[in-house]
C-alpha cells in the first residue's frame, strides 16, 4: 500500500523537501511538452482584452465589449470541464486538434462580423463557439507533469512553474494584443490570437509520447467519476471564481482608466505590471520549502488577496494604480499554486485533468461576470468604478473558503484505491 511515495522522502530529505526549478527541468521528456504548450497557451491570455478592444472600438461601449467577452467567457467555464473529461477518457490529442480549428474558425467569424458593425446578438451568437473551444492546454499541461511525477515532492515546484508561466503569458499576452490593436489594427489582436491559437495548439498535440495514457475500456467508469463530486473541488472552484473576478476586473477598469486619460496604450504595460507581479511572486512560492498546510496558506494567502483588491477603486493616479496592480498581482499567484496543489491530493489521478479544467474555467466565469458588470460600471458611473469589481469578488470567495476550509483536507480513498492505474495519492505532498 505505502510504496515508493510514502518511502521516497526518506531517501534523501534535503532534496525532497527543498526541490528547485532546476531539478524539475531536467525531469526526461518535459521540454518536448512545455516549450509547444507555453505557444499553445499565449493566445488565451490575448482573447479577452481582443475582444474588448475590438468591440469597444466597433460599437463605442465597454458595456457591450464587456458583453462580448462575457459570453466568450461563459462559453469557455461550461465547456472547459467536458473538454478535460474527453481528454482524460480519449486523450488530449483527440480533444485538441478538432478544438483548435474550430477556435480558428470561429474567433475569425466574431472579428468580421465585429468589422461588418453586426448586431451584438450576432457577436453573441458567434462568441459561443469561440469560448467553447479555447484549448486547455494549461490543464493538460499540469497533466503530463502528473504523468512525470506522480507522488514526488516536485509537484509542488511544478505547481508554481506552470503558475508562472501562465503568468508570463499574461505578461506578454495584452501587451502583445493592446500593441496590435492600438498600432496595428482594432481586429490584429483576435486574428493574431486565432493564428496562435492554431499553430500552437497543432504543435502541442503532436507532442503523443508524454501525454497520460488513456485508460484501457474496461475501467473506464471507474476512472472517470466527475471531479465535481469531490466536496474540496467545489470549494476552490469558488476560490478561482473570485480569482477570475480580478483579471476581469482589471482588464475593462484599466482599458477604461488609461481611456480617460488619453492614454489607451498604457492599458497593456499596466497590466502587465500586474501580471509581473503575479509571475515574481510565483516563481517565490515556487522556490520555498513551506512548513505551513497548504490548507492554511491558502485563506491567509487569499484574506491578502481580498485586501489588496479592495484598495484598487481609490486610486486614481497611473504610479498609485501601477503599485496596487503589482500588489495585487503578487497576491494571486500564492493562491493559484496552492489550490492547484490541493487538486493532487483531493483528485484522483484519472480525473485530475478534468478538475484542472473546473479550475480554470471557474476563472473563466469569474472573468466573465467580471467584465460584464465592470463594463456597466464603467459606462454608467465614474471612472474606476469598474475596480469595486475585484473587491467584490475576492472578498466573498474569502468568506466561502473560511466557512469551508474543512472540505480541503485530503481524505483516504478507500473505494478508489483498485483502479488499475498503479497510482495511489493518500495526503497531499507539500
Amino acid at each position: 500500500m505505502a510504496s515508493t511515495v510514502t518511502t521516497e522522502p526518506s531517501k534523501d530529505s534535503s532534496a525532497s523537501s527543498r526541490p528547485g526549478y532546476g531539478q524539475l527541468l531536467r525531469t526526461r521528456g518535459a521540454w518536448t511538452f512545455l516549450l509547444p504548450g507555453f505557444a499553445a497557451r499565449q493566445p488565451f491570455a490575448m482573447l479577452t482584452i481582443s475582444i474588448v478592444l475590438l468591440v469597444q472600438h466597433t460599437t463605442g461601449s465597454y458595456g457591450a465589449a464587456g458583453a462580448a467577452a462575457a459570453v466568450t467567457g461563459v462559453s469557455m467555464a461550461l465547456f472547459a470541464p467536458y473538454s478535460g473529461r474527453l481528454a482524460d477518457r480519449y486523450g488530449q490529442r483527440a480533444v485538441l486538434v478538432p478544438g483548435v480549428l474550430l477556435h480558428a474558425l470561429s474567433g475569425l467569424t466574431l472579428t468580421a462580423l465585429a468589422l461588418a458593425h453586426a448586431p451584438l446578438w450576432a457577436l453573441f451568437v458567434a462568441a459561443v463557439p469561440t469560448g467553447a473551444s479555447v484549448p486547455q492546454v494549461g490543464p493538460m499541461v499540469r497533466a503530463r507533469w502528473g504523468v512525470k511525477l506522480q507522488g514526488t515532492p516536485l509537484m509542488t515546484t511544478a505547481a508554481a512553474f506552470e503558475s508562472v508561466t501562465d503568468e508570463l503569458t499574461f505578461v506578454f499576452g495584452p501587451l502583445l494584443a493592446t500593441a496590435l490593436c492600438t498600432a496595428v489594427d482594432p481586429a490584429a489582436g483576435l486574428v493574431t490570437e486565432a493564428a496562435l491559437t492554431l499553430l500552437g495548439g497543432l504543435l502541442f498535440a503532436a507532442q503523443k509520447g508524454t501525454q497520460p495514457t488513456v485508460a484501457p475500456t474496461g475501467h473506464t467508469r471507474v476512472e472517470h467519476a466527475s471531479a465535481l463530486r469531490v466536496p474540496g473541488v467545489r470549494v476552490l472552484i469558488a476560490v478561482f471564481l473570485g480569482i477570475g473576478s480580478v483579471f476581469g476586473g482589471m482588464q475593462v477598469s484599466l482599458a477604461a482608466f488609461s481611456e480617460s486619460i488619453g492614454e489607451p496604450g498604457l492599458n497593456g504595460v499596466l497590466y502587465g505590471v500586474f501580471a509581473a507581479g503575479n509571475m515574481l511572486s510565483g516563481i517565490v512560492c515556487g522556490a520555498v520549502a513551506w512548513k505551513v498546510a497548504p490548507q492554511r496558506r491558502l485563506v491567509v494567502g487569499y484574506g491578502a488577496l481580498a485586501l489588496a483588491a479592495s484598495g484598487l477603486w481609490a486610486a486614481h493616479s497611473v504610479l498609485v494604480l501601477a503599485g496596487l496592480g503589482l500588489l495585487v498581482g503578487m497576491c494571486i499567484a500564492p493562491a493559484l499554486i496552492t489550490g492547484y496543489t490541493l487538486v493532487e491530493g483531493l483528485v484522483p489521478a484519472g480525473a485530475r485533468t478534468e478538475a484542472f479544467t473546473w479550475l480554470t474555467g471557474a476563472v473563466a466565469l469569474g472573468q466573465a461576470a467580471a467584465v460584464t458588470v465592470a463594463g456597466q460600471l464603467e459606462d454608467r458611473f465614474w471612472d474606476g468604478a469598474g475596480f469595486l469589481v475585484p473587491m467584490a469578488g475576492t472578498v466573498l470567495a474569502l468568506a466561502t473558503l473560511v466557512a469551508l476550509r474543512s472540505r480541503l483536507v485530503s481524505r483516504p480513498r478507500s473505494r478508489t484505491v483498485a483502479r488499475g492505474v498503479g497510482h495511489r495519492m493518500p495526503m497531499t505532498v507539500d
